[in-house]
């Protein structure tokens, strides 16, 4: 059983009104007029991490294009088995990276359904689950990646993947229920 829908949160998110720091934090990363996320919420306990969290955010305009990064958050959220962050990916992003249902539900493949993607995309979901599965890469799957990518764009994937281990942990320690709104792994 998923442990982020079968429990109450061990921390509840913060509800409105909000500190005027932490008001202006969430403006500047939600929607005029849009809730922001639980997990935000909930980050938002701890102000500090709040700020940090969002200082390391990688959801900009990075070295790689938005279908590489959300084929690398996906596997990566979906590796940790966190239905909360999987989910609101899937809602808010797979659509614009083009991703199909199909690819989307590869991602919680193991192994993911290779005619699905193309080779450089197979490469993201292998160090996905390197990172994972052994907290390195093998050189068939970096060599193979830096056939395709830059330097720089191989440290941001390095990053991604680390980042969203960081995010899954915390939803899944927390017992984050997914949003109402987002994508469920069923």
């Amino acid at each position: 059983m998923n442990q982020t829908t079968s429990a109450t949160p061990r921390i509840a998110p913060l509800t409105a009104p909000y500190e005027a720091a932490i008001a202006e934090a969430f403006a500047k990363v939600m929607p005029p007029g849009v809730e922001p996320l639980s997990l935000f919420r909930t980050m938002a306990r701890s102000p500090r991490v709040l700020q940090k969290m969002f200082a390391g955010s990688l959801l900009d305009r990075g070295s790689i294009g938005l279908r590489e990064r959300e084929i690398l958050i996906l596997r990566t959220t979906a590796a940790c088995r966190s239905e909360y962050e999987w989910g609101v990916h899937v809602t808010m992003f797979a659509e614009r990276a083009k991703l199909t249902e199909q690819q989307v539900r590869s991602t919680l493949a193991f192994p993911a359904d290779g005619s699905l993607w193309s080779d450089s995309e197979l490469l993201l979901l292998q160090l996905a689950d390197e990172l994972h599965r052994d907290s390195k890469v093998t050189d068939a799957v970096w060599d193979g990646l830096a056939a395709h990518y830059s330097e720089e764009q191989m440290l941001e994937m390095l990053a991604i993947a680390g980042y969203y281990h960081t995010i899954s942990f915390i939803t899944n320690a927390v017992r984050l229920a997914p949003e109402g709104f987002a994508a469920r792994f069923a």
